[in-house]
């Protein structure tokens, strides 16, 4: 089972870098989030103005309830002050909350399409390395809990610190030895959040990277189900997705309760701070200093509008933290190594004037997945316009690797691939890949129609182009008994059989119509009947197109121009089917193998 991942950071300190980078990439929300701030601002002042009138309020009834004497227009007043500035503190709470609200959807929605938008740019060997689980996982968990943690902090630590500020002026205004009394618990405060936040960030960490390991498991027992079933390999599998299950649980129980002990301890000392309002308060009022119970109403007020943006700020730091766990992951892979940039390259072959003669030539190729293990050391080759090479040879040969380097898939270490003289390095990639049609021994259908999938990257195909590429691909007969014709939606590669899907494939490359053409065993998946119809109208559509066949049934490829007979990544030998044979050498062999008393294997 393949595993790994984008680059993660295992270091604690790498957390700093992670939220300077998450920071930066907010930089255009920048004007929104100022708006919304304006609104907590006018929110949160009035919220800290608002004990004062209750102070007042408190003092009125206070002095004089035993005389009867309380002055009800006053009561009013104030209380329709109050209940203004509440109705305000709501009206801004909610407009700053709806901002803030647009603001992570569309940074969620920016961050998904750079990484759609990376992955196109990226090359093949990212994804022969990393599993498509946890590439998925990114996409979707990854970038949802930066979004969500966002939006759940961004707005709560704004408000808290400005809160925060706001409540430590108006306490010292009002009394500074009550103000001292209420700061006396940020110690407390300081050193649970700190003490929590050292715990809580590694376990986010791994939760983040457990998510996507088991993102990769169910990948693979989806995309591989018929095999599963096949080998009765259920149990198996089972228990393979446990043991990364059981992972993910431990780490998520672990996050949650290192998260958890933030409020607990948070609310302790919130009571703490309580008890000390009115033990301070009692005394100052018992020696006959000038504090009124309207002071103490409007302290109990203050330690709670000092206590809770404490609070929400070690929550908000919390949530940060996941951000900061899930922005490494997709940073990571959106700082990922790209293909180079060749946009800015001229169109060399597929113009207008020009008619492509198809004249391939490989010169001392030398290419290594791995940079210090190379598999094709010494790759020389010219193909003349209009010919049909066959590419045979075991299997790990190079047959494969050498198309893929052809089609620029992969960049070659050293030497030189020219099509009609000019070099594919000079050529913009999308170039290259459009002037070869191919047809892979894995077919791959996508969600649509049949139409849909057949003119896949062509727009503009013509009713009687199409027609005639389900005639050639033995298409037409199966079309006809759907209700729909071309037009029924298929739902994957499960509403067709194998051979149906690799006829499909082939009917995109007819369409296509390119000058060139790459098959890789194109009838591997179908009957015997059908391979002989698709045969002949391959060797139709290779009239006149250079081609390159890689060939696993010999047979299919004895009327190829020149075969190329590939070991260890170096032709040894070349020829006709019929020179290649009266040498009885490497070729022969493998011939020969395929058929035991004169019937084919």
């Amino acid at each position: 089972m393949m595993r790994g991942g984008p680059r993660r950071h295992t270091n604690d300190k790498m957390t700093k870098k992670d939220l300077a980078i998450l920071v930066k990439s907010l930089k255009s929300y920048i004007p929104w989030i100022l708006v919304a701030m304006i609104f907590i601002i006018i929110s949160v002042t009035l919220s800290i103005i608002a004990p004062q009138y209750l102070s007042d309020l408190t003092n009125e009834i206070a002095n004089n309830s035993i005389s009867a004497s309380i002055d009800i227009d006053l009561i009013w007043s104030i209380s329709k002050i109050l209940i203004t500035f509440y109705i305000i503190i709501a009206i801004t709470s909610f407009f700053s909350g709806i901002i803030m609200n647009r603001v992570t959807q569309e940074y969620g929605k920016k961050l998904r399409t750079q990484i759609s938008e990376k992955i196109n740019k990226m090359p093949l060997k990212y994804f022969d390395s990393h599993p498509f689980g946890d590439t998925l996982s990114i996409v979707t968990n990854d970038v949802d809990t930066i979004t969500q943690s966002l939006q759940q902090s961004v707005t709560t630590l704004l408000q808290s610190v400005t809160t925060l500020i706001g409540v430590l002026i108006a306490m010292f205004i009002t009394n500074w030895i009550m103000a001292l009394t209420v700061l006396a618990s940020l110690p407390l405060m300081i050193l649970n959040i700190t003490f929590i936040t050292k715990f809580a960030v590694p376990q986010f960490k791994n939760r983040q990277k457990a998510t996507g390991a088991v993102n990769g498991v169910v990948e693979e027992n989806f995309s591989g189900i018929t095999v599963i079933k096949l080998f009765n390999a259920e149990d198996r599998r089972q228990q393979e997705f446990e043991v990364e299950n059981k992972k993910l649980k431990s780490a998520m129980i672990k996050a949650q309760i290192c998260g958890g002990f933030m409020q607990p301890i948070m609310t302790l000392i919130s009571y703490l701070a309580y008890a000390a309002v009115f033990i301070v308060g009692g005394l100052l009022m018992a020696n006959g200093n000038i504090i009124t119970y309207g002071t103490i109403t409007a302290f109990m007020i203050y330690v709670n509008l000092f206590q809770s943006p404490l609070s929400q700020i070690a929550q908000s730091m919390n949530t940060i933290q996941m951000a900061a766990a899930a922005s490494s992951r997709v940073f990571g892979i959106i700082n990922e190594e790209e293909e180079f940039d060749d946009s800015n390259y001229e169109i060399k072959l597929m113009n207008e004037n020009n008619k492509i003669k198809g004249h391939v030539e490989f010169k001392n190729v030398k290419f290594g997945y791995i940079p210090d293990k190379i598999i094709i050391p010494n790759f020389s080759c010219d193909v003349k316009p209009g010919m049909k090479v066959a590419i045979v040879g075991p299997t790990g040969a190079g047959k494969t690797t050498l198309v893929n380097l052809l089609m620029r898939f992969y960049e070659i270490n050293d030497g030189d691939i020219l099509i009609d003289g000019v070099s594919i390095k000079d050529m913009k990639r999308s170039e290259v890949r459009s002037i070869f049609g191919m047809v892979l021994q894995d077919s791959w259908i996508f969600d649509g129609t049949i139409k849909e999938n057949i003119c896949y990257s062509n727009d503009n195909v013509k009713e009687e182009d199409l027609k005639n590429a389900l005639d050639e691909a033995c298409l037409s007969n199966y079309v006809s008994t759907l209700h729909d014709g071309v037009n029924t939606h298929l739902t994957g590669d499960g509403s067709l059989s194998q051979g149906q899907r690799q006829l499909l494939t082939i009917a995109r490359a007819l369409i296509e119509d390119s000058p060139l053409l790459i098959l890789d065993e194109a009838t591997s998946n179908v009957d015997t009947r059908t391979e002989i119809l698709i045969q002949n109208a391959m060797d139709n559509l290779t009239k006149g197109r250079t081609s390159f066949v890689i060939a696993h049934r010999l047979s299919t490829i004895k009327n190829a121009d020149l075969i190329l007979v590939l070991k260890d990544g170096d032709i040894v030998e070349q020829g006709t089917h019929d020179y290649l044979m009266s040498i009885n050498g490497f070729y022969s062999t493998l011939y020969n193998s395929q058929f035991v008393e004169g019937e084919e294997i």
